[in-house]
């Protein structure tokens, strides 16, 4: 039976016969006799001019356009009885297209808020004018100059080495090479301020990615929270942002959506893990409001790591233990790269953990929009999780603010050595000072705490903030946070996992081999603080730890097996390398030794850093 060319496709080729007819007089007498295979054979050479550049004569400008021409050959098989086809092959084809575009993967882009800054007084200052220091006074000057056309630098002025108008001029080049799918969102770390958003802003509108007047916003500005103190201020900054008129056109242009990113990494070197976990739970609370107040979908970005500590852990569980009404349909998260090893390196579990964070962000969007706690309930439990993290907070800062605790942690843990052995992006401090922890990078700081097998960034403080609230009178209130609150419950459980992996004897050998005498005491304050959060989680949970989970548990007492002649390797490699002279013939060999020890223990903890 010979069927006429469906309408959808007899246009479509009727259009290009038109647009290409050079295409159209080299088929072969078999294809012109296909509609299908001459579809296909047009899109096949716009295909191979768009891999050479999307500006070349008969390229796709962008993927919808192949969307478009895929969508008009499935309607097509529909109409001819082709259905096995098009839900078949062409299904497959679309899906991929939808996934990776011409693109692949989307980057998220990411740079500090103070380089922005440095880049906009350079340029300001070279044009004669002075760029305002203070906040408000800064963030006033900016929205003006958002709302405005007018160039800060010429095009194509020369700049600084590293200056962040560099990054945004190769942006604007690779958006237009590629399409501005490569790019969805900029980040900006150390947000404190509405002036630390803006200012990305307007570097972007040097180089065309944004223009308010003319309605063009070709990426979105994301927002990064890491302290504890820029935690505590995120409803006001946001509040201010999406209030400012430019930038509100901005999220406008974007289809009225916001991502705000919360840091864990920072937060926890900066409070602990008790007060670095709830503030970033009440500061979710806060962007849910200041998000419907203003009537902008918000989408946190969650910048987790490996570790408990950095807010690592089963991805599911901390889904669904999030504020109510928060998560709408979508959530962002990193995931650390060994951790990506772990739970996506085979298909079968690819699948499995996808299938989890999908079944938990289903279950989120449409069964907690509302609190599943009554309102004094909820208050209740918040009152007591104050108490809970101040106590924490401050049996955390007392350790951390000692004199000696740089050289103790530096001593007893590998983090120096991290830098040397290529297994780290940048440095373990952000300079050479030694005085506090402000210093230290927030990974290296995790890092090296767990491979040491200490781990403090996973659970130090919980237990005097567990004792703080029992001894003044809420034993009650916590057992009943512990069975009722998601959140409470997923926290209790990371700690719980946390100091399973902790091994004191182990650290102590870290310790006595490696640290000085008259620094040695802070393993002490250490131990005290193990026992008294060991002693919180089992008389809150009523059981020894993981009891509940015996393969876990028994699966971690097998590690340790193969882990703790790794660990006691490692300390004995550390002393030889820190006590090597200049020119040593077994520096080489040492340090690879001790690299491969290094990567024994993070795969033996599987989520390290």
């Amino acid at each position: 039976v010979i069927r006429p060319v469906p309408s959808p496709i007899a246009g479509r080729l009727g259009e290009y016969r038109r647009r290409f007819p050079s295409v159209f007089d080299s088929f072969t007498p078999v294809i012109a006799a296909e509609p299908y295979r001459m579809l296909c054979t047009v899109m096949r050479r716009r295909l191979e001019a768009t891999s050479e550049t999307p500006a070349a004569r008969g390229a796709y400008a962008t993927a919808a356009e192949m969307a478009d021409d895929l969508q008009v050959m499935h309607d097509s098989l529909m109409a001819a009885d082709g259905e096995l086809l098009a839900r078949g092959r062409l299904a497959r084809v679309r899906r991929t297209l939808a996934v990776v575009g011409f693109h692949l993967a989307t980057l998220d882009i990411r740079e500090h808020s103070a380089r922005h800054h440095q880049s906009l007084a350079g340029l300001v200052e070279a044009s004669g004018g002075a760029y305002p220091t203070e906040p408000e006074d800064r963030t006033a000057w900016l929205e003006a100059e958002l709302a405005t056309r007018r160039p800060l630098a010429p095009p194509g002025a020369d700049l600084p080495d590293g200056d962040a108008l560099h990054l945004f001029r190769t942006l604007r080049s690779e958006m237009d090479a590629v399409g501005d799918e490569i790019v969805e969102s900029y980040v900006i770390s150390m947000t404190r301020g509405v002036d630390d958003v803006l200012a990305a802003a307007v570097l972007a509108r040097e180089v065309g990615l944004v223009d308010v007047p003319a309605g063009v916003a070709r990426i979105g500005f994301v927002p990064l929270f890491e302290t504890i103190e820029d935690l505590r201020g995120i409803g006001a900054t946001m509040d201010a942002l999406l209030s400012s008129p430019s930038y509100r056109r901005i999220v406008g242009l974007r289809g009225m959506r916001q991502e705000v990113m919360v840091g864990y990494s920072d937060s926890n070197k900066d409070g602990g893990i008790a007060t670095s976990q709830w503030e970033i739970h009440r500061a979710l609370r806060v962007l849910r409001d200041v998000g419907r107040r203003h009537g902008v979908r918000l989408r946190v970005f969650h910048g987790r790591g490996g570790t408990i500590g950095r807010g690592g852990g089963p991805t599911a569980a901390s889904i669904l233990s999030q504020p109510s009404g928060v998560i709408d349909g979508e959530v962002k998260a990193t995931e650390q790269g060994e951790v990506i090893a772990d739970k996506y390196g085979q298909p079968q579990l690819a699948h499995r953990n996808l299938d989890l964070a999908l079944s938990a962000v289903v279950e989120a969007s449409l069964a907690h929009q509302e609190s599943r706690l009554d309102d004094d309930i909820r208050t209740r439990f918040s009152a007591v999780m104050d108490s809970l993290a101040d106590a924490a907070h401050a049996s955390y800062r007392e350790l951390v603010e000692h004199p000696d605790l740089v050289d103790y942690f530096v001593s007893s843990t590998p983090v120096e050595e991290l830098s040397a052995l290529n297994i780290g992006s940048r440095p373990a401090r952000r300079s050479g000072a030694t005085a506090g922890i402000g210093d230290l990078r927030a990974i290296p700081w995790v890092f090296g705490w767990t491979q040491s097998r200490q781990i403090v960034p996973g659970w130090f403080g919980v237990g005097s903030g567990l004792a703080a609230v029992r001894a003044a009178g809420h034993g009650a209130d916590l057992d009943d946070m512990y069975a009722r609150w998601p959140f409470f419950g997923t926290f209790i459980s990371n700690v719980e996992m946390t100091l399973v992996k902790t091994d004191l004897p182990i650290a102590e050998v870290y310790a006595a081999r490696l640290v000085p005498a008259e620094r040695r005491g802070l393993f002490d304050v250490v131990r005290e603080e193990h026992d008294r959060t060991v002693e919180g989680v089992t008389r809150l949970t009523g059981r020894d730890l993981l009891a509940d989970l015996p393969v876990l548990h028994r699966t971690l007492e097998v590690r340790d097996t193969y882990l703790d002649p790794i660990n006691l390797l490692q300390v004995e490699l550390l002393a030889k390398v820190r006590s090597l002279e200049p020119g040593d013939p077994d520096e080489d060999r040492l340090r690879r030794a001790l690299l491969l020890s290094v990567n024994g223990v993070v795969a033996g903890l599987r989520n390290t850093g």
